[in-house]
C-alpha cells in the first residue's frame, strides 16, 4: 500500500501567514501539521509516500520534508499546476500510485490515534474504498454521508440542509478503481473534481464502500482557531523534557524546554514547549502555548499561542493570548510619550485589543 498527501492547498483562511509559507508547514507544538501525516503513514508501515505540491509553495515542502529518510519512507514529489480538486489530485498522482490500494491523507490535517488500524482493517477487508467520518456541529461546511444498515449510500460535498452530522475526515483509503471514478465524473459548481463525486460514482456502480467512524479527535488546521485547537490538543500529550538552561526560572506541569534555549526569571506552566535558542526573561508562559526556535519574551505574559521561528515579544502591559505569530514578527512597547499603539500589518491581518 503507497500514502498520498495533499499538500497544495492555498491556505487563504490562515492569511497573512500563509501568504509567506504553505499551510502544511505552519507549525503545532513546534512541529510542521505535514509531518504528522507523513509519521502516522510511517508508523502504520507504508513505505511510498506521494507528496501533491503547488508550485508557489513545493520547493518550501521539498526541502522541509526532503527525501522522506528523517521519517523512514521515501518520499515522491508530485506537481498539481493548479488547486482542481482532491479528485483531480489523485489522477495527477496516478503515475505513481499505479496499481496500489493507498492512504490519502489532507497534508493540513491532524487525527487522534494514527492510521493503523485502518490500514490494517483494509487490508483484511479489501473494500473499494473506506471514509473516515466523525459527528460534526457544522457539516454544511464538510463533505457529508448518509449510511444504510452500515454502508455508504449517498455523499455531498458542503450540502446547504445536511442530512446527517456525519462529515468526512481528510483520511481516505481507495482501492485502484478511484482513478477510473475520478474520470467518471464532472467539475462541481466551484470548477473542481470532488473527491465526494468520485466516492459517490463508487456507490452508484455497487461497488463497496465502507464507513469508519471516528471516536478520537480530528483537526483541519485551517482556521486560526483550528490551529490553536490542535496546538492544544498534540500539547496535552507531551512529557516533560528540560534541556536548556534554567536561571531563576520554574517550569510546572508538562513542560520542554529544547537544547540552546535560556529562561531567567521565569515561570512556564505546562503544557508547553519552548524551541531551541529561545530566549525568554522575566516572562510567564502559560498553558498551551508554542514557542518556536530562536524566539525572544522580554517582560511579557504569553498564553495559548503559537510563536514561530525568531518572533519576538518584549514589555507588554497585559497577557497576550490565542495569537498566532508568524516568523520575525515583532510586538513590543516603546518608552516613548504620550503612549499610543503603532502598527505594520500586511494584508488581512486582523488585531484585537482587549
Amino acid at each position: 500500500m503507497k500514502g498520498l498527501i495533499l499538500s497544495g492547498g492555498k491556505g487563504t483562511r490562515l492569511r497573512p501567514i500563509t501568504y509567506t509559507s504553505a499551510k502544511q508547514l505552519v507549525p503545532v507544538a513546534n512541529r510542521p501539521v505535514l509531518f504528522f501525516g507523513i509519521d502516522a503513514m510511517a508508523r502504520a508501515g507504508i513505505e511510498e509516500v506521494g507528496i501533491i505540491i503547488a508550485p508557489e509553495t513545493g520547493g518550501e515542502i521539498r526541502e522541509a520534508v526532503g527525501d522522506g529518510a528523517q521519517f523512514g519512507v521515501r518520499i515522491t514529489y508530485i506537481e498539481q499546476d493548479a488547486p482542481l480538486g482532491l479528485a483531480h489530485a489523485v489522477l495527477t498522482a496516478e503515475p505513481f500510485l499505479g496499481d496500489d490500494a493507498f492512504v490519502m491523507y489532507l497534508g493540513d490535517n491532524l487525527l487522534q490515534g494514527g492510521i493503523d488500524e485502518l490500514v490494517r482493517e483494509f487490508e483484511e477487508r479489501r473494500p473499494d474504498a473506506s471514509i473516515l467520518l466523525t459527528p460534526v456541529p457544522d457539516p454544511q461546511h464538510f463533505g457529508v454521508a448518509e449510511l444504510e444498515d452500515g454502508r455508504v449510500v449517498r455523499l455531498q460535498e458542503k450540502p446547504p440542509e445536511p442530512r446527517t452530522d456525519l462529515a468526512l475526515v481528510g483520511v481516505y483509503l481507495f482501492s485502484p478503481l478511484i482513478h477510473d471514478a475520478a474520470r467518471a465524473i464532472e467539475p462541481s459548481a466551484r470548477g473542481e473534481l470532488e473527491i465526494t463525486d468520485a466516492i459517490q460514482h463508487l456507490v452508484d456502480t455497487g461497488r463497496r464502500v465502507e464507513p469508519h467512524v471516528v471516536r478520537g479527535w480530528w483537526k483541519d488546521t485551517g482556521r486560526l482557531e483550528d490551529m490553536l485547537e490542535a496546538n492544544r490538543l498534540v500539547l496535552d500529550t507531551i512529557e516533560t523534557r528540560v534541556e536548556g538552561e534554567l536561571v531563576d526560572s520554574q517550569v510546572e506541569g508538562r513542560v520542554v524546554v529544547e537544547p540552546g534555549a535560556r529562561l531567567e526569571r521565569c515561570t512556564v506552566r505546562g503544557p508547553a514547549v519552548i524551541g531551541a535558542g529561545a530566549q525568554l526573561t522575566d516572562a510567564y508562559i502559560g498553558p498551551y502555548t508554542a514557542v518556536g526556535e530562536g524566539c525572544v519574551v522580554e517582560r511579557a505574559e504569553v498564553e495559548h499561542s503559537i510563536l514561530l521561528l525568531g518572533s519576538s515579544v518584549r514589555g507588554l502591559d497585559g497577557r497576550m493570548e490565542s495569537s498566532l505569530l508568524g516568523r520575525n514578527v515583532r510586538i513590543g512597547r516603546g518608552a516613548a510619550q504620550p503612549r499610543a499603539y503603532r502598527f505594520m500589518v500586511g494584508d488581512n491581518s486582523e488585531i484585537g485589543i482587549l
